[in-house]
C-alpha cells in the first residue's frame, strides 16, 4: 500500500456521462487500493493550453512520484503520440504528446519521455480494441494505473524518445524594464473572474514597482486597446473598496487582475491568449 503512488487527474470530460466513472473503473481493476485524486474534469474543451497551465499550476504541491493523468486530445486516434514523461523533479505524467506538457517542460524540466507501447499497456479484456476514440480510459489511464501500482517500471511504458521532439506551445517570455513591463494574460480563474498574467512578481518587485503604489494597466486585444486605468498593486483584494479592480500578487507568484468580490472577466469582458497583451507602467 504504502509504496502505491497517487493519481492525479485532469480531462476536458465533464460530469453529464459516465466517461469519468469508466475512467477510473479501469484503474481500479489495475489495483483497487490506488488512491485517485480529481485536479479537474471541466478544462475548456479541446483546450490544450489550459491542460498544460492547470496541469503546472498545482504540480508543484504534490509528493514525488506522483502520476499526473492529462487528457485533453482533440487528436485522439491520430498520428500525435501517446507518452509518459518524468520530470527533472520526480513526477510522472501520462498524456497525448500534444502541447499538454508545455508549461512543466518550462518550469519543471523533463527528464525522459517514452512512447507508450500499445501492445502492453493498453486494456486489452474489455473489449474496446475496435476503438480509438477513448484513449483516456484504455490507454492513459490503464498505463498510468500499472506505473502507479508498480506493475511496470518507467522504462517498461514503451520506447523512449528524444525530449527535444516533446511538441510545445508557443509561450510568450515578458519584457522587463524599469518602470515598464510587457505580458500577456496566460489564463482565467474561472471561478471568480481574476487574470492571471505571465510576470514574475519578484521580477516586478526589481523593475521597482512597489505595493500600495498605482499602476498603469492596458490591455490590448489584436493590437486594439480595450482596458487602460490605475489599480492598486496591492497585497490583498481588501485593499481595495468591493467591486474596484486590483493589480495583485496570485498564488503562483505572478502579477494578477480581480475585482474585489466581483469578476474582472465579466466587468470588463476580458479573455486570455497570446493575443490579450498586457502592459504596466509605474505612475511617474
Amino acid at each position: 500500500m504504502k509504496d502505491l503512488k497517487l493519481m492525479v487527474f485532469q480531462t476536458d470530460f465533464g460530469y453529464k456521462d459516465s466517461t469519468v466513472a469508466a475512467m477510473y473503473g479501469v484503474v481500479k481493476r489495475v489495483n483497487r487500493s490506488l488512491e485517485i485524486i480529481d485536479s479537474t474534469h471541466e478544462l475548456p474543451q479541446f483546450d490544450i493550453w489550459s491542460a498544460s497551465y492547470r496541469l503546472w499550476q498545482a504540480m508543484r504541491f504534490w509528493p514525488e512520484g506522483t502520476v499526473f493523468v492529462s487528457v485533453v486530445d482533440p487528436g485522439v486516434g491520430t498520428a500525435r503520440k501517446a507518452c509518459a514523461a518524468m520530470t527533472e523533479d520526480g513526477y510522472y505524467i501520462v498524456t497525448p504528446d500534444n502541447g499538454t506538457l508545455t508549461h512543466v517542460l518550462k518550469e519543471h524540466g523533463i527528464r525522459e519521455v517514452r512512447e507508450i507501447d500499445e501492445t502492453v499497456n493498453r486494456l486489452h479484456d474489455a473489449g474496446t480494441d475496435g476503438t480509438s476514440v477513448f484513449h483516456g480510459r484504455d490507454l492513459f489511464g490503464y498505463c498510468a494505473a500499472k506505473l502507479a501500482a508498480n506493475i511496470i517500471t518507467f522504462e517498461e511504458v514503451g520506447p523512449a524518445y528524444p525530449v527535444n521532439e516533446i511538441v510545445e506551445l508557443p509561450m510568450e517570455t515578458p519584457d522587463y524594464e524599469e518602470g515598464c513591463i510587457r505580458g500577456v494574460i496566460e489564463i482565467d480563474d474561472p471561478n471568480f473572474g481574476n487574470l492571471f498574467t505571465n510576470i514574475d512578481t519578484a521580477n516586478a518587485l526589481e523593475c521597482g514597482f512597489r505595493y500600495g503604489e498605482h499602476v498603469l494597466v492596458t490591455i490590448q486585444h489584436e493590437e486594439e486597446t480595450v482596458f487602460e486605468r490605475k489599480l492598486l498593486f496591492a497585497k490583498t483584494f481588501g485593499e481595495v473598496e468591493e467591486g474596484s479592480p486590483v493589480l495583485y500578487n496570485n498564488e503562483r507568484m505572478k502579477l494578477s487582475l480581480a475585482v474585489s468580490c466581483g469578476s474582472f472577466v465579466q466587468a470588463f469582458q476580458i479573455g486570455f491568449g497570446s493575443d490579450w497583451k498586457i502592459t504596466l507602467r509605474r505612475e511617474p
